[in-house]
């Protein structure tokens, strides 16, 4: 719930949330406070002094102060148990609500999107999020839970046959139990609100929000998940929220016999270390890792539209896991798609998070930003544009805390992955532009199919072509990724396609296109027959 810190001048009230565990708000063990990001901006030493001295004292006065947003309690072991054992408690009488009542979470949560989306707003720009990205991040979850979307998962969670005028035969998916969900730190609370979807299929869920960044992601299950799931008469323990340390947390998870699917949104290399646990441990893990996706630009492109695409590369300064990473492009177009791009990358802007039109957020730990630079120059790339760092106003600086957008050209195909930069994802803004040897369409069309394909990550892919065989050609030999697009933006989201997962490095051994209220429940079949006669049905007439 809202608290209103006595004595605070504030317009509006200090944000404060205890626990969330069976159905009631439980005090934690200390707070943990969010400071606005406007304020590391633009007095970074009072904003961290802040938290500090309300860490040690939540009663100091510095909780007065305008940069303060909100706090939220800190879970102990004892906490996360109790969590786990109030889904554990809920899952079995959620599991039995009827399909149809269930699918109407997903409706009731839309709706509560669109009626807090400005508060919503508010809290995701506090926490460093662009506006202009942030509402962009809604309208994925706009989608997720749109009709279309939620008619096509309520398809596949139950389908009925008649068979020989005396079977009704099912086909449906029924929730795999207590499900954990970990969100990432760079999208907490967008990402937090795919939880809605386990719940949607029968689940119990314990979300832990982030202990760097908890307040969106308590305010979203708290303020708008939770009423609705009261209103639909869930029983308490159904959702249940911690802010916790994630090792902490995570061993708890996985050692637990309470617990059947861990839903992890993170790097690859902690991924698959946890794939590993996760199987020893007789759990189903759930894996939205790194990506690094590939935007492949051929001859006879739109190449006004495709720079646009292109240009999201940069968007949150590349720390978003599915703007893409790099461009392959024929040669003979080369040149005049890099010129297009040098000429619009001026609009991609730093500023406060709350100013329309800013795309960049702040990088304050820029080491390997520049060591990927040195490594590719030195093994030949070139630089196009940027390459260094900038304030907020855009003025090139040796202390600034933005990035610049910065393209280098990497002439050559096959040995392109050599290069750190092409090979993984980086989380910069940092675009390397491939361009491979000319050689006959036949041929780069193949090594372009092929390129894609050998990517050790696989979120999502896209093409711009006019060519009608090459798109036809790309549609039938992709096979990486959960998601391709041709001649369309790199990120926006659309009804019924996947707004996330995929192959690899990025989704895991059992990866794909990731469907999660598909993914946290299973397939079984069922048969309701009248006057058969068992010995005839195995044997016939």
């Amino acid at each position: 719930m809202i608290m209103l810190v006595e004595g605070n001048p504030r317009e509006k009230p200090l944000r404060s949330y205890d626990l969330f565990i069976g159905g009631k708000d439980v005090p934690g063990d200390g707070w943990v406070y969010t400071t606005s990001a406007s304020s590391l901006l633009e007095d970074v030493f009072t904003s961290i002094s802040l938290k500090r001295a309300l860490e040690k004292d939540p009663d100091d006065e510095a909780s007065q102060h305008r940069y303060v947003v909100g706090r939220c309690g800190v879970a102990t072991n004892e906490h996360i148990d109790e969590a786990l054992q109030a889904a554990a408690d809920a899952v079995r009488e959620w599991a039995a609500v009827p399909l149809t009542r269930r699918m109407r979470l997903g409706e009731l949560f839309r709706q509560q999107l669109i009626t807090h989306q400005e508060e919503f707003l508010e809290l995701l720009v506090a926490e460093s999020h662009p506006v202009t990205l942030a509402r962009w991040e809604l309208s994925c979850l706009h989608q997720v839970y749109g009709p279309e979307s939620l008619d096509w998962y309520a398809q596949r969670m139950h389908t009925e046959f008649q068979h020989g005028g005396n079977r009704r035969l099912i086909v449906r998916r029924q929730p795999d139990g207590v499900v954990c969900f970990n969100p990432p730190q760079n999208a907490a609370g967008p990402s937090a609100a795919l939880a809605v979807l386990p719940l949607m299929a029968g689940n119990a869920v314990v979300v832990r929000a982030p202990r760097s960044i908890p307040l969106s992601t308590m305010y979203l299950c708290r303020e708008l998940v939770a009423p609705v799931l009261e209103e639909l008469g869930a029983p308490p323990g159904v959702l249940n929220v911690i802010c916790s340390n994630p090792k902490q947390t995570m061993d708890r998870w996985v050692e637990s016999p309470l617990v059947n699917d861990i839903f992890f949104i993170g790097g690859s290399e902690e991924g698959f270390k946890l794939q590993e646990r996760c199987i020893a441990n007789g759990k189903k893990p759930i894996l939205e890792l790194a990506g690094n996706d590939s935007i492949v630009i051929w001859k006879d492109a739109d190449l006004d539209a495709a720079t646009e695409a292109i240009l999201e590369c940069f968007y949150g300064s590349g720390q978003i896991c599915m703007v893409p990473n790099c461009v392959v492009v024929h040669p003979e177009i080369a040149d005049q798609l890099i010129a297009k791009i040098k000429e619009q990358i001026v609009d991609v802007r730093p500023g406060y998070p709350h100013e329309e039109g800013v795309l960049l957020t702040p990088v304050r730990r820029a080491e390997k930003f520049f060591a990927l630079q040195r490594q590719a120059i030195d093994n030949g790339a070139t630089l196009v544009t940027g390459g260094g760092r900038m304030e907020i106003d855009g003025t090139p600086s040796e202390t600034g805390v933005f990035l610049q957008p910065t393209v280098l050209r990497v002439d050559g195909l096959n040995t392109a992955r050599e290069l750190e930069m092409v090979k993984h994802e980086t989380f910069f803004p940092l675009l390397p532009v491939i361009v491979p040897a000319v050689a006959g369409d036949t041929e780069l069309l193949d090594a372009f199919i092929d390129y894609v394909n050998t990517n050790d990550y696989g979120l999502r892919n896209s093409l711009w072509a006019g060519s009608d065989e090459v798109i036809d050609q790309f549609v039938l030999r992709i096979v990486n990724g959960g998601l391709l697009k041709v001649n369309d933006s790199h990120i926006g989201f659309l009804p019924y396609l996947p707004s996330h997962g995929g192959t690899g490095l990025t989704g895991g051994v059992f990866g794909e296109a990731n469907y999660p209220m598909l993914k946290t429940s299973h397939v079984q079949g069922v048969s309701v027959a009248t006057g058969i006669r068992p010995r005839q049905a195995v044997f016939g007439a």
